[in-house]
C-alpha cells in the first residue's frame, strides 16, 4: 500500500474512528473513509448504561469529535450507511445505499450485535437490549414510567441497568443461570461482594434460574422462569450477551472463529485487509497466544492505533495490556489483565471497607487484577502486568507491600 492509497474502515464506533484519528496523526496524507451504519456522529457507548440513563450525560455530551473535526482532518463520514460485500480481488467495497468504494486497505471495524430473547413474548412492548444510542434513549423514555424491572443476565450491561433501576426506586430482578454474577469476567470473591452489594440496593438476584417466557397483552405484565416462578414486570431488558459480526468477512473467504481471526499485527488472511475492536480475534500474549476477542474500549482504542502505525510505516504485535470497567451504582469495577477461571484469587484488602483487589495468579504469575473503588491498585496493576514478573502472591497479600513502588520503579 502507498502513501496515498485510500483506507476504508467500515465501522464507525470507537475502534473505527481512532483508525482515521491516529493514521493522521502519524501523517498518512491518504484518502480516508469511514463508514458508520448508525446515522449521526459516532459516540461512546459505555455511558448509555450509567450516566445518559440516569439523564447526567445529553447525547450531544457522547459525540467522541465534533462535526468540524471531520473535514478538518479529511475524514470523509458515511453515516447511515453501511459495507454489505467485499470484492477482494478489486479491492472494492459495495455500500447498503448502491455505492462502492476502492481501497488500498480495508479496516473491518464492525462490531458486534447484542443477541435476543427466543422466547415466548419476546417481540412485546417493554422488552428491550442495549447497546446503541436509538436503544438507550427508548429504553431512557421508558424508565421514568415503570414500577417493576427484570433482568436477564447478571453480566456488566445487566447490573448497569439494575444499578440505575434501582437508584430510580425501580423493584428489579435479575434472572441469571450462573451461580455467581459476571462468571466470565472476574474472580469467585469479586463477585460475591457485588452481588451482596447490588442485594443492599435493592436488587433481587435469582441464580440459577432462567427466562420461560413473558407474558402480557401487547406490552410486558411478567415474566415466567423455568422454575415456575412469576414475576411482575412492567419492562424486561436482555442482557444476555453478543455476537460478533463476522458475516461480512465470512462471506469475502476470510477465517472467522468467535471473531474474525487476526495475526498478531491484526491482519486478516488478506494482507490488504485488517480487523480491529470487538469483531476481531487476535492471538493474545496474556493468554499465551490463545484467540481471544475483547470487548472494550481500551482494546479498540490500542489495535487501532497498532493498525495505523503499521500502515504509516511503523509495524508492531499487538501486545497492549488489556483493562476494563464497570460503573456499577457507587461501585467502580476496574480489571487489567486477563485471568481463566482456574488462577489462584488472592485477596488484598477488605471487602467490608468498599475499596479491595483480587489478585489473579496462574502457577505463581500474575494474570490479573480485580480491583474496586481502589483505583491506585488498577494503575500499578497496569504497569506491572506490562513488565516481566515482579509481584508473588504473598506479595499481593501483603498489604504493607509497596505496589505503587514497584510500578513507578518499572516506568
Amino acid at each position: 500500500m502507498s502513501a496515498h492509497d485510500p483506507v476504508v474502515v467500515a465501522g464507525a464506533g470507537q475502534a473505527g474512528l481512532q483508525v482515521a484519528i491516529s493514521l493522521r496523526e502519524d501523517g498518512y496524507e491518504g484518502p480516508i473513509t469511514l463508514v458508520g451504519d448508525e446515522t449521526g456522529l459516532p459516540y461512546q457507548r459505555p455511558p448509555l448504561s450509567k450516566a445518559y440513563m440516569l439523564g447526567d450525560m445529553q447525547a450531544e455530551s457522547l459525540e467522541l469529535r465534533a462535526a468540524p473535526f471531520f473535514a478538518d482532518h479529511r475524514v470523509e463520514l458515511l453515516s447511515g450507511v453501511r459495507v454489505t460485500a467485499i470484492d477482494r480481488l478489486a479491492r472494492r467495497v459495495a455500500l447498503s445505499d448502491g455505492g462502492s468504494l476502492e481501497y488500498g486497505h480495508l479496516v473491518l471495524a464492525v462490531g458486534v450485535r447484542n443477541r435476543v430473547l427466543a422466547c415466548p413474548g419476546a417481540d412485546l412492548d417493554g422488552v428491550f437490549t442495549l447497546r446503541t444510542l436509538g436503544d438507550a434513549h427508548a429504553l431512557r423514555e421508558r424508565i421514568g414510567t415503570i414500577r417493576r424491572a427484570v433482568v436477564i443476565g447478571a453480566g456488566f450491561i445487566g447490573l448497569e441497568f439494575a444499578a440505575v433501576a434501582a437508584k430510580l426506586g425501580i423493584a428489579v430482578t435479575v434472572l441469571e443461570t450462573a451461580p455467581r454474577v459476571m462468571m466470565r469476567a472476574i474472580s469467585a470473591p469479586m463477585s460475591a461482594f457485588f452481588a451482596d452489594k447490588h442485594a443492599e440496593s435493592g436488587v433481587t438476584i435469582r441464580f440459577g434460574d432462567s427466562l420461560a417466557r413473558i407474558v402480557g397483552d401487547g406490552r410486558v405484565e411478567a415474566v415466567e422462569t423455568n422454575s415456575g416462578v412469576r414475576i411482575e414486570a412492567d419492562l424486561v431488558l436482555a442482557g444476555i450477551g453478543v455476537i460478533p459480526n463476522t458475516e461480512l468477512a465470512a462471506a469475502a473467504g476470510l477465517p472467522v472463529e468467535n471473531g474474525v481471526l487476526t495475526d498478531a499485527l491484526l491482519r486478516t488472511a488478506d494482507e490488504h485487509v485488517s480487523a480491529i475492536g470487538d469483531c476481531a480475534a487476535y492471538p493474545n500474549p496474556f493468554l499465551e497466544g490463545r484467540y481471544v476477542r475483547l470487548e472494550s474500549v481500551q482494546n479498540a482504542v490500542d489495535q487501532a492505533k497498532c493498525v495505523a502505525a503499521r500502515l504509516t510505516g511503523k509495524p508492531h504485535p499487538y501486545a497492549a495490556v488489556p483493562w476494563f470497567w464497570s460503573d456499577q451504582g457507587p461501585l467502580k469495577l476496574q480489571i487489567a489483565g486477563l485471568a481463566l477461571p482456574d488462577d489462584e484469587s488472592v485477596l488484598r484488602g477488605d471487602p467490608a471497607s468498599g475499596a479491595f483487589s483480587v489478585f489473579r495468579f496462574r502457577d505463581g504469575r500474575l494474570t490479573a487484577v480485580e480491583s474496586v473503588n481502589k483505583p491506585g491498585d488498577h494503575m500499578s496493576a497496569r504497569r506491572i502486568l506490562a513488565a516481566p514478573p515482579t509481584v508473588t502472591p504473598a506479595d499481593a497479600a501483603d498489604e504493607s507491600f509497596n505496589l505503587r513502588a514497584i510500578a513507578k520503579a518499572l516506568g
